[in-house]
């Protein structure tokens, strides 16, 4: 026996053996058999495999909630129980086989699988176990059965109470842990509202969870602007068990009228289940959106479940939205003929499908037609997690490799940008930001005057929670949806992962997204730039917790995560900050800490380029930052922690002449569009391909002009 074995045998509950004619026999292993009730326990089935059997290893139990017979495998209708029959289904019984787990086994002579136990009842409670790989498997003599004799803690409900900055309840997230790590409720069993991806829950104030007697450690979190907190609860098998949080916010954007969103939210697909129902109701993502803290969260139909989910979008704001909290359905273009051409957020529509189609199928096979068709709707439109499809090596800003344009990210923008009134915005924050911005870049240098917005993609790029990459827009008066979109179409806006803050950026007095963004000046020269910036990191003397991490990829394993989000684990400084960009969290503040010391800089770019910068501490201040930057032609100008925000440009006029196209960036573009044709075209249908053959062509037409009217600088 190796040495892996012995510490991996401890935790099994049963040991399942398959001999060479594929007969399963069962005994009881050596874990200790204890439960909790109302909760879920994890154990091992250790399988020796001597037939090298690839089946479907399966459990059965006359104590669990499904009806089996000897001669059948498969769950029978559901049938109307007997009081005693009922008491005797004290359990929920079933092996975890969900990614990164296989279905089937190996075949290997030896593996370990987890075994998943939730229990009704508390006390002393028999259970017979079974074990087959298919029909006809058990070994003679029912040694396929084993009965094991399980203690049940008793469980009594834990209060929450949670009162946000304002002294007012409120719904939280709240990730509680016993002294062994094990986190409660057991993802591995939730059902909506409760994820089973992720390690927290969402609960209002006085609401409650069942914990057996024990200690706990519960964290609540309310978002990014917030202070997360931790307290210690020792729980008691009868009276009163209660613990308290109040709140504390760093920062409160809104009171300057900016108002965070997160445009790229999914109620169904990736992480999401099918089953029982294709994906989660509004009711469900509602806790997920106000938990966050988020002010407006737009929620994306796209391919997945998409006839089921389709019938939440109403064109107006889902009915689970409160005062400063809009929740909205709209749709990604994303499963969809054109998806290959780069997935596409259409936000503010008043129908949702394509002219002419029924069917998903029916719709265009590239992008510029559903472009101009969310338009004709007034609807604010752009490509989401821009970044895939045009992966570089180099870390610099901007820079001229030529992507693949092979992905799913910004590619045709490349072309559509070149359509007056046709993009709004790309997407950021949810891919490398290398990736992302490169490309914008070159696009406002070459005269476009496309805006940026944040996203998470929720629950796909990552599955943690929604928000952590975000768009600010600036509303006048009271929050409405609309205001919102035409501020985020507009470019009053600044995209940001919560944790830093520019607010207000202004050149020569005139404000992002006021005046066109545009700046009229008489000659060369310095230009007064004024912003509020804020952030906020862990002083240097402390560590970093992994609940500010936000990187936890999609799909890990349900029961047994390694959690960025729960504020237990710590990770030394520079975990984050020295990971290479293209790895998760691609945006975060940790990666903008100078040092080891608790400075972030904010910087001024001008025409891609850094010209000054002064270097803040994130203690969660807003302070007033000055600078002079020269610009000597017609410019754009923003402001950015990089790579924890950025602002939209605002675009200074010299001498009233339009801004002169920087020939690297016209060049890089016009490359650009042969390259994303030679990926693009084989997928586009034969009915279409001359339109598209034309749009790229009038694309190449503009660059190269563009190119010719260049300055080599």
């Amino acid at each position: 026996m190796t040495e892996l074995e012995r510490v991996l045998d401890q935790y099994a509950l049963a040991i399942v053996t398959i001999n060479a004619e594929s007969r399963v026999k069962v005994e009881v292993g050596p874990a200790k058999p204890e439960l909790e009730q109302e909760g879920t326990r994890l154990f091992l089935v250790k399988v020796t495999n001597a037939a090298g059997v690839t089946a479907k290893l399966q459990v059965q139990s006359e104590n669990s909630g499904e009806v089996y017979t000897p001669s059948d495998f498969s769950p029978q209708p559901a049938v109307k129980l007997t009081p005693e029959e009922a008491k005797q289904r004290w359990a929920d019984i079933s092996l975890y086989d969900r990614n990164p787990v296989s279905e089937r086994l190996s075949g290997l002579g030896l593996e370990y699988r987890i075994l998943s136990i939730y229990s009704r009842d508390a006390g002393e409670r028999s259970a017979k176990l079974s074990f087959n790989v298919g029909q006809g498997t058990q070994d003679i003599g029912f040694r396929n059965e084993a009965t094991v004799l399980f203690k049940i803690l008793p469980a009594n409900k834990l209060r929450l109470s949670v009162l946000d900055e304002n002294q007012l309840p409120t719904i939280a997230a709240f990730t509680i842990r016993d002294d062994l790590g094990r986190i409660y409720p057991n993802p591995s069993k939730r059902l909506a509202p409760d994820f089973f991806f992720q390690p927290q829950v969402y609960r209002h104030n006085g609401e409650s969870l069942a914990l057996a007697k024990g200690r706990y450690a519960v964290t609540c979190t309310l978002g990014p602007e917030y202070l997360p907190q931790t307290k210690r609860v020792e729980m008691t098998e009868r009276g009163d068990n209660r613990i308290e949080f109040q709140m504390q916010r760093w920062i409160d954007p809104s009171k300057y009228g900016w108002y965070s969103g997160d445009h790229h939210v999914h109620a169904a697909g990736c992480s999401h289940y099918q089953d029982p129902t294709q994906g989660v109701r509004p009711e469900d993502m509602a806790r997920q959106v106000q938990g966050e803290r988020l002010n407006v969260s737009c929620v994306l139909t796209w391919g997945p479940c998409y006839y089921y989910q389709k019938k939440f979008f109403t064109g107006k704001d889902d009915p689970q939205s409160q005062p400063n909290e809009l929740m909205h359905y709209d749709l990604e273009v994303s499963g969809f003929p054109s998806s290959h051409a780069g997935h596409l957020v259409l936000l503010g529509l008043t129908e949702q499908d394509y002219p002419g189609t029924k069917r998903i199928e029916d719709w265009p096979t590239w992008d510029l037609p559903i472009l101009r068709w969310g338009k004709s709707q007034k609807a604010v439109v752009g490509f989401a997690h821009s970044g895939f499809g045009l992966e570089v090596k180099t870390s610099e800003l901007p820079n001229y490799e030529i992507p693949g344009f092979d992905g799913i990210g910004a590619n045709e923008y490349i072309v559509d940008v070149t359509y007056p009134d046709t993009v709004d915005f790309i997407s950021t924050m949810d891919t490398p930001y290398v990736w992302e911005l490169n490309i914008w870049y070159h696009t406002l240098n070459v005269g476009f005057r496309t805006r940026v917005s944040g996203e998470t993609d929720f629950p796909c790029i990552t599955d943690s929670r929604v928000g952590q990459g975000r768009v600010y827009a600036k509303v006048d008066g009271e929050l409405t949806y609309t205001k919102w979109l035409e501020a985020l179409g507009g470019g009053r806006s600044y995209v940001s992962d919560g944790r830093s803050h520019l607010m207000d950026f202004r050149v020569n007095g005139v404000e992002v997204g006021t005046h066109k963004s545009e700046v009229q000046i008489p000659r060369g020269g310095n230009v007064h730039v004024g912003l509020k910036a804020a952030a906020y990191l862990d002083a240097p003397a402390e560590t970093v917790s992994r609940e500010l991490a936000g990187d936890q990829p999609s799909a890990f394993l349900a029961g047994i995560p390694d959690s960025p989000d729960d504020g237990l684990f710590r990770k030394p400084l520079g975990a984050i900050r020295d990971r290479a960009y293209s790895q998760r969290p691609f945006w975060h503040i940790e990666r903008a800490r100078i040092g080891s010391t608790r400075e972030v800089a904010v910087e001024i770019v001008v025409d891609g380029k850094a010209v000054a910068r002064k270097n803040i501490v994130a203690d969660g201040q807003v302070r007033d930052l000055e600078f002079d930057a020269p610009v000597e032609r017609s410019s754009w100008i923003a402001a950015r922690i990089l790579p924890s925000s950025h602002t939209n440009p605002i675009f200074v006029i010299v001498n009233g002449k339009p801004m002169r196209p920087l020939r690297a960036s016209a060049e890089w573009c016009l490359a650009a569009v042969d390259q994303c044709w030679t990926q693009k075209a084989p997928k586009i249908s034969a009915r279409e391909l001359g339109d598209a053959r034309q749009a790229y062509d009038h694309a190449r037409e503009v660059y190269r002009k563009l190119v010719a009217e260049s300055e080599n600088q």
